[in-house]
């Protein structure tokens, strides 16, 4: 498994896509070695061989007698639940053996992101969030970080390696635009319902929506692109029933439970990416976003957010968190360390002229780069979309494309 590229590294002579392009699979080095499913197990034990593979968290107490039987050198098995008399034998055929964690509350060496479900499984008991995974991965963050364990730090870095390397998996294709904000944005507000109208949109045109992850404008896309499949009056329905809940404080059980009963009521609906992090885990996850890539470490989450939206980033009002991510995107757009440069729009010219005038600088910045004809500054969030498509067409700003 490999971590996501950071923003500032700088690579000679960098070929990546162009950030329009999707990430195709043959750029992604060892990923037909990795067994993630029992399933695609038992189809590479038909070649006789499982040397050389990397199996992910695969309940192997079923497959003793051919564990017994087949060339394992040089393979490693990730937290796989196998017979004592199993894993002697792997052991003695040249695999390298890492037993899964007991009484742990997430597992280290996954081969698959989440999905809502999975974090906030138990919300509907009494004990409410307190009970779910993802409130109880939280606690054990909390605890190891404050005593300083390295045996919980290295727990940590497998697993946000592991999520990294099933992100890329499921990106393998896609073209990913970002939709950065605030997570204090409210429920029932017109920016939310805005956010909640991009996601839509973006959604409809055959992108896949990446926000951070979390509550507020981040929540808003991830619904948004939830709602893509739906009618129109879907959206405002749905928009209607979550304002019941604007916070998630004081509660949030109540919170999540809100975006259930919108998922109940809609089940079956578009696919998005969220990527929050424990970090921040008083912010919890949304329920929007089903495919979930959840981390330890904010930094790998912030860059792998960013260098992952090939189709460009839109940055809707925010405040420190989202000033800190349109630098953190411009930087290897003005040092080319990705390549093409990624198509960047900022949405509300007041907030990012005059209340945080983070507009002048990266223009500035930009000032006879290449990145200069990939940003854009709107007045509006209804305007993002068509922005978004000149700058990736390379189309004249008053010529867009529209989405």
């Amino acid at each position: 498994m490999r971590r996501p590229p950071t923003m500032t590294t700088v690579q000679p002579n960098p070929e990546p896509p162009a950030p329009h392009r999707p990430i195709e699979r043959s750029q992604r080095h060892g990923a037909d070695r990795e067994i993630e499913t029992l399933a695609e197990f038992d189809r590479v034990l038909e070649t006789g061989t499982l040397s050389g593979y990397r199996v992910q968290s695969v309940d192997l107490t079923g497959r003793t007698t051919a564990l017994l039987g087949t060339p394992t050198s040089e393979a490693v098995f990730l937290g796989c639940r196998m017979e004592p008399e199993a894993a002697a034998s792997v052991r003695a055929g040249g695999a390298l053996v890492f037993p899964p964690i007991p009484d742990l509350p997430f597992d280290p060496y996954r081969g698959s992101l989440y999905s809502p479900d999975e974090l906030f499984e138990s919300l509907a008991t009494d004990a409410g969030y307190s009970a779910t995974p993802d409130a109880l991965a939280y606690d054990w963050y909390q605890r190891t970080m404050s005593d300083g364990d390295v045996f919980a730090s290295m727990l940590r870095s497998i697993h946000d390696d592991a999520i990294s390397d099933a992100l890329d998996e499921h990106l393998t294709g896609a073209r990913v635009v970002g939709v950065m904000g605030g997570h204090a944005l409210e429920r029932g507000s017109g920016a939310y319902e805005g956010a909640a109208r991009l996601g839509r949109r973006l959604a409809r045109a055959g992108l896949t929506v990446a926000t951070g992850g979390g509550p507020g404008a981040m929540e808003a896309a991830n619904l948004g692109a939830y709602a893509a499949p739906f009618d129109d009056a879907m959206l405002d329905e749905s928009l209607a029933l979550l304002a019941k809940v604007p916070h998630f404080t004081p509660s949030v059980t109540d919170w999540a439970r809100a975006a259930f009963e919108v998922r109940e009521r809609w089940p079956d609906g578009g696919a998005s990416v969220g990527i929050p992090t424990w970090f921040y885990g008083h912010e919890p996850p949304n329920a929007f976003a089903a495919h979930i890539a959840k981390y330890f470490v904010n930094a790998i989450r912030e860059d792998g957010l960013l260098a992952r939206s090939n189709a460009g980033v839109v940055f809707l009002p925010g405040a420190a968190g989202t000033v800190q991510e349109i630098f953190d995107n411009a930087t290897p757009n003005y040092y080319g360390s990705r390549g093409e440069p990624t198509p960047m729009v900022l949405v509300d010219r007041t907030h990012w002229t005059e209340k945080l005038p983070a507009w002048p600088l990266l223009r500035a910045l930009a000032a006879e780069r290449p990145m200069s004809a990939k940003i854009a500054l709107v007045d509006s969030v209804e305007e993002a979309p068509d922005a978004l498509a000149a700058l990736v067409d390379g189309a004249p700003s008053d010529q867009p494309r529209a989405i």
